[in-house]
């Protein structure tokens, strides 16, 4: 795999791992698997006033996944449902276009831009949100 999509803002942001930890089960959870790879995605989240008052999240995938957590913990507490689907859609379009991320999309978005040249790689950034609109009961 190119070292392009391993660059250190990658590997940082994975090891912060925002919101990592296993759910407390005081919210709404659910897990996605990507059975090509073996990546997989818990994301719990407790709303509070139409908005996210936390996440959480287990991963056992790879680094790319668990950057794309980490993100995702970072970003989401305080966050409207619109928010993180207005950031999933910008993710997504960014990754097919290989465009930058929309103007207002989360900064760390842009870290993921190498991976728009290595389809196989889009669902280990798309699991960790596709799991989270699950849980906010959307359809990811």
């Amino acid at each position: 795999m190119s070292e392009e999509l391993y660059e250190d803002a990658i590997v940082a942001l994975a090891r912060a791992a925002h919101g990592a930890g296993k759910p407390a089960g005081e919210g709404n959870s659910a897990t996605i698997d990507n059975p090509l790879c073996g990546d997989r995605v818990t994301v719990e989240v407790t709303l509070a006033d139409g908005r996210i008052k936390a996440l959480s999240h287990n991963v056992k995938g790879c680094l790319l996944c668990k950057a794309s957590a980490s993100m995702l913990g970072l970003h989401a507490p305080g966050a409207s449902r619109d928010a993180i689907a207005a950031n999933a859609a910008a993710l997504d379009a960014m990754l097919k276009t290989g465009d930058a991320p929309a103007y207002g999309s989360w900064p760390e978005l842009a870290l993921f831009l190498p991976v728009s040249r290595h389809k196989s790689r889009f669902d280990c950034v798309r699991l960790p949100l596709q799991a989270a609109a699950k849980a906010l009961g959307e359809t990811p």
